[in-house]
């Protein structure tokens, strides 16, 4: 009677709806453990989140009187409550940790990561997802020369929502002919480790794009502290698989390998949000990803899928977006303007001034990006905010391309890196 009940799972996404005049809260599991489309009456949601894994039944039994008005709710209701929703697996259960277990166990098993979003986020049929992609590749800006890029930062938002973003961003890229491309995602759901990799090949519709085994490898071992333990936070991530598709789609089949990193929630994982601190953590991985860069420079790229800014009430701001955006897009174009000078320091200083107050869920690649890049100067090609009207929020993104301005020469770059490292143990 007094030991913690089982809490609500953490890892669950809730989102009110209304149906046939009754209104419910969606319930999205990445999992695939809860039912495809269950949905619950918002007066048990409302009870549901009492359960928070540090109150006993006599706990839940004072607060459930309390908002009934006195009325005492009797021991084997709360428990009969509790088995159903750990049926369903909602709650953070033994019976649910066995079965992500094996979830988890069998995605490490495969030796293809196949595409989340295929018939969902994208056309699943080739030849209309080729249409798909030409349609957004023709909305954007023309080609510009690829002679020296080495890196673009490309949107991860819908693609209908941000396709000039992705048109600018990849038709910068037509006729470059990486051989080699580390493509750096947003692992959303990544609090433990600042980094997950995967030795997967990557499916789409288009094809299967393969991974480099050899490099994965190499990054795994080189810092082992800052990475996830096993891939799972792939599985179900877009970030990473919507750059893939533009990249099939641009350069001739089976032409390149990719190097999958996504990139996890800094301000969870390093103990101080600042760049020192997060090169003391990370600076051994990113240093190797530099050199991965340098090995074959003219032919391997670096593609960063990131979006800026998050606002409304959403991402659990009071204000509409309609209010905040101006000092969002202040705050957007302050991180750009660094990006584009590569001056890492600014783009943190900018980012710790406003205590990520405006949700730059980008933010851990592209500090990932300004450590790895040799000597480079950005520019901007293309930058919008989306509202999504029905909830008062907006999301903001960018297309950004950066082209090597010293010739490329090792001696310069190494003598960046030892600096930059020196930096980050002061």
């Amino acid at each position: 009677m007094t030991d913690p009940l089982p809490g609500m799972r953490r890892d669950l996404e809730y989102f009110p709806i209304q149906y046939r005049g009754e209104q419910l809260v969606l319930i999205k599991d990445r999992l695939g453990l809860v039912q495809e489309g269950k949905a619950l009456p918002l007066s048990l949601f409302q009870m549901m989140v009492l359960f928070d894994g540090t109150r006993s039944l006599i706990d839940l039994q004072t607060l459930l009187m309390r908002q009934g008005g006195g009325v005492l709710v009797g021991s084997e209701e709360i428990k009969g409550l509790l088995a159903r929703l750990d049926e369903s697996f909602l709650l953070d259960s033994e019976r649910f940790r066995e079965a992500r277990d094996k979830v988890v166990a069998d995605f490490a098993r495969e030796p293809v990561r196949s595409c989340s979003h295929s018939g969902n986020g994208y056309p699943a049929d080739p030849d209309e997802l080729r249409r798909r992609l030409d349609e957004i590749l023709s909305s954007g800006s023309s080609v510009s020369d690829p002679g020296g890029i080495r890196a673009v930062v490309s949107p991860h938002i819908d693609l209908a929502v941000g396709k000039s973003g992705y048109a600018n961003a990849y038709n910068s890229l037509k006729g470059a002919s990486p051989s080699r491309i580390i493509v750096l995602g947003i692992g959303h759901r990544m609090a433990d480790r600042l980094f997950c990799l995967t030795e997967k090949d990557f499916q789409t519709p288009l094809g299967v794009v393969r991974s480099d085994k050899s490099a994965v490898q190499r990054l795994r071992a080189v810092a082992p502290e800052v990475i996830s333990e096993d891939d799972f936070a792939h599985r179900s991530e877009h970030s990473i698989e919507f750059q893939i598709l533009f990249l099939q789609h641009i350069f001739p089949e089976n032409s390149f390998t990719i190097v999958p990193i996504l990139c996890g929630s800094i301000q969870s994982c390093v103990p101080q949000y600042r760049r020192s601190a997060y090169l003391e953590s990370a600076g051994a991985f990113t240093d190797l990803i530099r050199s991965i860069l340098l090995e074959d420079s003219e032919r391997t790229l670096l593609i960063a899928g990131v979006d800026l800014s998050h606002i409304g009430p959403k991402f659990g701001h009071e204000l509409d977006a309609s209010k905040l955006e101006p000092q969002a897009r202040t705050h957007d174009r302050n991180l750009l303007e660094a990006m584009c000078r590569m001056d890492a320091e600014c783009f943190w200083d900018e980012s710790a001034k406003v205590e990520d107050r405006y949700n730059v869920c980008g933010f851990s690649a592209l500090a990932c990006l300004l450590e790895t890049l040799p000597p480079c100067k950005g520019k901007l090609l293309g930058y919008e905010c989306w509202h999504e009207e029905q909830t008062r929020s907006a999301v903001s993104f960018a297309s950004m391309v950066f082209k090597d301005n010293t010739g490329g020469q090792r001696s310069e770059v190494r003598g960046r890196s030892k600096e930059k490292r020196r930096e980050g143990k002061a």
